[in-house]
């Protein structure tokens, strides 16, 4: 009977993501879809047209968009090492203030937030520039990528490396051998979260970018707030499939980097 249920809930949870990208994927093909018609009553590919058509630019502003985010997922997980690190394994006064810090863009909000940093990056010359963008999409980001490898560290824990350290292994050699191999799944994890959190950012790039900085979500919201559903399923569905190919080849480059011997190489 549990199992049942189980497997009831894992079919309805399947069920609840299939159904709108399948509504999303059919929306993308309708050019008229009126009530009460169950299927559209006419189909085009005017939105793939203009998505892919040079004119519009809308592909070099997808993988303009796609290298930024993942120049900010790079740079997320190297800053998050470290404080994960320092977070899981030590004890130091005002610890538990700096886990509040880190966590309060999560819970603050965005507009609050953006509103002086704008103001600090006119002032340093980084308004309307591609650094700019970069380092305000740290601010939503870090938390995600801190929380996770927190998590991660404090469930491996530390004796693993302290056994490499005593069979002789650098501390460099630890690292780069014993503890980012081990914690390889929950820097893909980590990687995929932030990517997105970047990858969707719209109010943060439009106000540092100050228009001259475009990515593709602020192609995506126009659209979906114009009400042109067809053009929405189309750049919905463009989005979605690059988040998941930069998915797959994050996974397939960390499986490759972490194959199978290299742990534990001194």
């Amino acid at each position: 009977m549990h199992r049942r249920f189980v497997n009831l809930v894992l079919y309805v949870a399947i069920g609840g993501i299939m159904f709108p990208m399948a509504v999303l994927l059919v929306w993308a093909f309708a050019r008229e879809w009126p009530w009460p018609h169950l299927f559209p009553t006419a189909f085009t590919a005017r939105g793939w047209l203009y998505l892919l058509s040079p004119s519009t630019g809308t592909l070099p502003v997808l993988l303009y968009s796609l290298l930024l985010s993942s120049v900010v997922t790079f740079l997320t997980l190297v800053l998050s090492l470290p404080a994960a690190r320092a977070l899981a394994f030590y004890e130091f006064r005002g610890k538990r203030a700096i886990e509040v810090f880190v966590l309060s863009p999560m819970v603050i909000p965005t507009t609050a937030i953006a509103m002086g940093i704008h103001v600090n990056f006119i002032r340093l010359g980084l308004a309307d520039t591609l650094w700019g963008v970069v380092l305000v999409h740290l601010l939503p980001c870090l938390p995600y990528g801190i929380r996770i490898l927190t998590g991660v560290f404090s469930a491996l824990g530390d004796r693993i490396e302290q056994q490499a350290r005593v069979l002789g292994a650098c501390r460099l050699k630890t690292y780069l051998y014993v503890t980012l191999p081990l914690i390889s799944p929950g820097l893909v994890t980590a990687g995929i979260m932030v990517f997105i959190v970047s990858f969707s950012q719209y109010f943060l790039t439009f106000l540092i970018g100050g228009g001259r900085v475009v990515t593709f979500s602020m192609l995506l919201f126009p659209f979906i707030q114009g009400g042109d559903r067809h053009l929405s399923a189309v750049f919905s569905l463009a989005f979605i499939g690059t988040v998941l190919l930069w998915v797959f080849a994050l996974e397939a480059l960390v499986r490759r980097w972490v194959r199978k011997g290299q742990y534990f190489y001194l």
